[in-house]
Order: structure tokens, then sequence, then C-alpha cells
């Protein structure tokens, strides 16, 4: 960082702490923080090395092998060997894996690094249908390396893998038992396996279909719910309807009629009168006050 002015150093300083604190719960946004620093300081190789496994862990592989490459040239160091070789991997290319690990200074690597480089290339020879090559490459002495080797657990799994996948089945339980007994951070699933090959299954997992079962049994019995919900609505809305016919029935009853009658005419009444008196001229006299008709 002595090559960036103090402000721009600080701000690529910001974005690798938030790269490497992000990196494992959030990659993505690792890789944005990353990709920021790279922007103001592309010609730090820590930079670019951040790039790079934050993209790894985005499963941007082609944009990992790239980087790391770089960081390798600026950096003299072949450290991330295995995280390429696995990238290759990702994208259909074990061929290239297995070339890596041929063409690798595993002397010049920390023990970490070569067991690390070494477990990808077994990977990609299974990748290649060459399961028994795959075995006799994990054959080595570091399998009854102590526990305390952070390692230890992982080649110990990779070689059961391995043997399970070519049918030898009781050996890959011996050495996924042996691998459960030094994983003590649980980075492995081997005590799982284990017990899958022992036929056994696990109340936990048995909890989850319940709870899964019972799920699906909910959902379907609150759509029932609904949807008898949904009936009553209707009725309720039917009811109101025969209701409001009904008092309309009601109304029209109370006044006599149906509603479309005319109303009467007093006028119209006095004329009709006047017509039938003059049609029958004994219906007017003048006994009863009645006009005198000319």
């Amino acid at each position: 960082m002595l090559s960036l002015a103090k402000p721009a150093a600080d701000t690529v300083s910001r974005h690798l702490v938030a790269t490497g604190r992000l990196i494992d719960e959030d990659p993505v946004e690792a890789l944005a923080h990353a990709y920021a620093a790279r922007r103001l300081a592309s010609r730090i190789a820590a930079v670019r090395e951040a790039v790079g496994l934050a993209a790894y862990r985005a499963g941007e592989w082609q944009t990992a092998i790239a980087e790391l490459r770089t960081y390798h040239r600026m950096s003299g160091r072949q450290s991330h060997l295995a995280v390429i070789a696995d990238s290759e991997r990702a994208l259909g290319r074990p061929e290239r894996a297995v070339d890596l690990f041929r063409g690798a200074d595993r002397a010049a690597l920390e023990p970490a690094q070569a067991i690390e480089l070494l477990i990808v290339a077994a990977g990609a020879r299974g990748d290649l249908g060459q399961g028994d090559a795959a075995v006799a490459m994990l054959q080595v002495r570091e399998l009854t390396a102590p526990a305390a080797e952070s390692w230890a657990a992982r080649l110990r799994y990779a070689y059961a893998d391995a043997l399970l996948a070519v049918g030898r089945r009781d050996e890959a339980r011996e050495w996924f038992a042996r691998a459960a007994e030094v994983d003590e951070e649980s980075e492995t699933d081997a005590a799982e396996r284990l017990l899958e090959l022992d036929g056994v299954v696990l109340e936990e997992a048995e909890a989850e279909e319940a709870e899964a079962e019972e799920s699906e049994d909910g959902s379907a019995e609150e759509s029932e719910n609904g949807s008898a919900e949904n009936g009553s609505a209707e009725d309720v809305v039917a009811a109101a309807d025969a209701e409001e016919d009904s008092a309309g029935r009601d109304t029209a009853d109370l006044g006599g009629g149906t509603g479309d009658e005319k109303p009467v005419d007093a006028a119209e009444d006095v004329r009709d009168d006047a017509a039938t008196a003059e049609a029958d001229p004994s219906r007017s006299t003048p006994d009863d006050g009645g006009p005198e008709r000319r």
C-alpha cells in the first residue's frame, strides 16, 4: 500500500477488510468490495489475491483463475494452486486440474497447500472416471498424520470417499470413522457418512421430515379453511340479496300493487264522471245538488 496516496490506501484497506469479513457469509458482497479495491490498486498483489479468493467463493470460476494466476505472477508464490485447480474442475476441465498437480513444485509448497492440491487432483481423477487412480494418489503417509494437522480430517475424508466410489465399502467405513475422530471442527460430514453406511437414520433428519410433513398438512388445512370461509361469505351475500328482494316485495304489497301502477289522477276522475253524467241525464238532477245541464 506504500505506493498509494494515503486517502486511496485507506479506502483500499477498508474494502479489503470488508472482503475478509464478508467472504464466508456473503461472498457476492465480498467480491464487490474486492472489485472496488482493485479499481484503486490493481497493481497490489494482495488486492488481486482478494479478488481471486472472493470470486472463487462466489462461484466466479474464470475470474478466480485469472486473478489468482495474476497474484502468483506478481508475488512469485504458488499458494493458491488448489483453488485454481478446483475452479478448473468446476468449469468442467478436470484434466487441467491434474496437469496443475503434475506441474507443481510440491516441495516449494507448504504442507497444507500441497495436501489441498492433492485432494483436488484426486477428485479430478474421479471426475475423469479414474477411480482407482484417485485412490492410489491419496495413499500417502500423511493419512496417518496427527490429528492436530488442520488438513488431516479432509485428507482422510477424501480417501474414504474415493474408496467408496470404487466399491470398497468396508475400507471406506474405516476411513470415514478415522476422519470423524480427528474432525473436531466438523469441517466434513464424516460422522454422518459413517452412520449412513451403518444404516442409521439420524433423529434430526426424521424430525425435519416430520416437520416438513406437518407443514404440508398445515398448508392444505389452511387452504381448505380458506375455501370454507369464502363459501360462508358467498352465503352471507346471497342471504343479503334475498333479504333485499323480500323487502322490496313487502314494500310493493303495502302500496296495494306491484309498483308499476300509475298514480290516481283526481282531475281525470272528475272528467270521467262528467262524461258519464252527460250520457245519462238521470244521474244529475237539481235535487242532488249537481250542476244544471244546459
